[in-house]
């Protein structure tokens, strides 16, 4: 079939792309490259396409169906959605993608080359031609391309050109058809789902929201939504399938998305809105009585749709003790990564102790503590380094939910007195540089024990300064700050050469405040802190694994920060700082990525990346063995990005 008449039928509503396909995900280059292809005559692949019955078939976008057999495409929506927006010069209807990938796109005469508008370069100069001005006046309005030109060799050869680029739209392509009209969804995506099995196929999830957006087409652009408020709020890290898991958990008490798919749609409706009202209630109290209130410090994500199904079911407002207990639970299963592997199974186990509301939150503590055994802190616990380490949100928590205040100020850092933390800074007691100048590793230099949080401007104030030079005029200026912080009052410890024991010292007292802050969201009720037996569970230091990779300081933070806002600036998803690497079975941490695209910067289409930051072997043998591409300095990472997925999209 022609291109001509593919995108002609895609206007007549003859083709379009089924629910369960993804959005457009190609860059710049990839479009270039297509139609320099396509100029050369160089194959660029079929089509596959599901012929059915247009009544009733689930598309994606507003664009009515005619009637009859339609062309659900299952292959070629790349190839397909680009050359519609260049010959077109607009998206078709089911787009769903950042249209400057196709915008703007450039033909040279001279050299023949495809290449973006950059102002700078080709303002002015005749030799370059919109593709798509071209396009839209065919043949016949190749003339006024060339009134620029005298020499009639170079009109001749240019006009040659330009019919051939003209012609792209005669090309045929072969599409192949799968002709059972009547085949279940699910068989259809298994065989999408073969076909396309160079990117991520489509998940569960993908064919439950396929499913919904069946009977209620807006679903997808409703949970965007919902997903973008708390994205503005500071919770970059939900995506649609842990909002599909909440809403599954309110309508169907389950985890598995099967569950989903006898669902109507006004189920679904209904159950997003319960579900986005309860998630809001459960971040507020995570925020409000944790101070944990941005996506970097919210560990435990996948504890939170258990969190819904019980407050959705609660109905009324929960009592102050029944809110402390949840977020005791919510707290333990966190620290000890319970969400962190096989989270389908761990979350319905979960399920169905709630499910019974009287007693539901006892019952789901003396599963916790079964699962976890001893649940008190011990000072081992905070052997941990690096921004990473699952205890780094347990710092931040004390600092938000406790008497914590500012070296700077001597103001208190609460959770209602600070709201969101975007200029609270994580300080190096200890300066790292005069930790390396004497010889110190940096598991040591980084350690937990050595952080705490700072206003910006007292953290600036410190710089590299050691605490026997600082701490004393703060203790000064304001008493008790220091010991507000958990910092060991003995002089002796402040001095570099005891750091050591600085550390020592300050973990003792973190896992007693850990304990004692966790111990008052019992309200005395302090069985689940105990043995079986009743006698106290003893705290002995745990042998606790050295986690490899992490963010060592501040500035690199702050590197990685700038880095991630560029991917933004450039419409692509940003990543996860300090990705907890964790074995995807057991829930057990291997290792923490500085800044990790798990799904990749084009999920479906590219690998996983990380950007690892003055790591050693062993963080590159673990991301390398995951199928990571890695990258050491911002800059390679960015000629990658430039090079592979922008590819020109600069306008010089």
């Amino acid at each position: 079939m022609k291109i001509s008449t593919i995108l002609d039928y895609i206007d007549m509503g003859h083709m379009a792309l089924p629910v369960f396909q993804r959005g457009y995900v190609w860059n710049r280059g990839q479009v270039r490259a297509l139609f320099d292809s396509l100029y050369r005559r160089h194959p660029i692949g079929g089509l596959l396409v599901w012929a059915t019955d247009s009544q009733g078939a689930a598309h994606r976008g507003d664009g009515q169906l005619a009637a009859g057999t339609v062309k659900m495409l299952l292959d070629g929506q790349q190839r397909v959605t680009s050359l519609y927006g260049v010959e077109r010069g607009k998206p078709p209807k089911f787009f769903d993608g950042d249209k400057a990938a196709f915008t703007g796109l450039q033909f040279h005469l001279e050299n023949e080359s495809f290449e973006f508008y950059q102002r700078v370069k080709m303002e002015g100069d005749p030799l370059w031609i919109d593709v798509s001005k071209l396009m839209e006046k065919g043949p016949d309005g190749i003339d006024e391309f060339l009134v620029s030109f005298s020499v009639l060799s170079e009109i001749r050869k240019y006009t040659n050109r330009l019919n051939r680029l003209c012609a792209i739209t005669d090309i045929d392509l072969y599409i192949q058809e799968i002709t059972e009209a009547n085949k279940p969804l699910d068989v259809v995506v298994n065989i999408f789902n073969r076909v396309n099995s160079g990117g991520t196929k489509l998940s569960q999830g993908d064919l439950a929201l396929a499913k919904i957006c069946a009977d209620w087409p807006e679903a997808r652009d409703e949970m965007k939504a919902r997903l973008e408020t708390w994205r503005q709020a500071g919770y970059y890290k939900f995506n649609l399938d842990w909002l599909l898991r909440a809403i599954n958990t309110v309508v169907t008490g389950e985890a598995g998305f099967i569950h989903l798919h006898d669902k109507g749609a006004e189920e679904i409706k209904d159950g997003l809105d319960r579900a986005t009202k309860a998630i809001d209630i459960a971040l507020n109290m995570i925020d409000g009585r944790l101070g944990i209130d941005h996506a970097d410090v919210l560990f435990g994500r996948n504890a939170i749709p258990v969190m819904v199904r019980y407050l959705d079911r609660r109905g009324a407002a929960l009592s102050e003790r029944e809110r402390d207990k949840m977020l005791f639970w919510y707290v333990h299963a966190g620290m000890w990564g319970r969400f962190s592997g096989a989270t389908q199974t761990t979350i319905d186990q979960d399920l169905a102790t709630i499910e019974e509301i009287e007693g539901g939150l006892d019952r789901l503590l003396d599963q916790l503590q079964l699962w976890r055994g001893s649940l008190e802190v011990a000072p081992g616990h905070f052997d941990d380094w690096s921004r990473g380490s699952r205890f780094y949100p347990v710092l931040y928590m004390l600092t938000r939910m406790d008497a914590a205040r500012d070296w700077g100020t001597g103001l208190p850092l609460k959770a209602e007195m600070l709201g969101k933390m975007s200029s609270l800074e994580f300080h190096h007691i200890f300066p790292k540089s005069q930790l390396y100048d004497r010889d110190y590793v940096r598991p040591e230099v980084n350690a937990l024990a050595n952080f705490c949080f700072l206003t910006k401007n007292t953290n600036l104030k410190i710089s590299n300064r050691l605490p026997e030079a600082y701490f004393p005029e703060i203790e000064a200026a304001h008493p008790g700050a220091l010991a507000s912080q958990w910092i060991p009052m003995d002089q002796k410890l402040w001095r570099v050469d005891n750091y050591r024991d600085f550390l020592e010292a300050r973990k003792a007292l973190l896992a007693a405040e850990t304990n004692w802050k966790l111990a008052e969201l019992l309200h005395g009720d302090i069985r689940w802190l105990q043995s079986p037996t009743g006698a106290a569970t003893a705290a002995p230091a745990p042998a606790v694994s050295e986690i490899p990779g992490g963010i060592a300081s501040e500035q690199e933070e702050r590197v990685l920060e700038a880095l991630n806002d560029w991917v933004e600036e450039h419409s692509l998803p940003r990543g996860e700082l300090a990705y907890d690497f964790a074995d995807e079975e057991t829930g057990e941490q291997k290792a923490v990525f500085d800044l990790a695209w798990p799904d990749g910067l084009q999920p479906g289409l590219s690998q996983p990346v990380a950007v690892l930051l003055d790591e050693g072997r062993e963080v590159f043998a673990l991301a390398s063995g995951a199928g990571y591409r890695c990258f050491t300095t911002p800059a390679d990472f960015r000629r990658y990005v430039e090079a592979e997925l922008l590819a020109g999209t600069e306008d010089a």
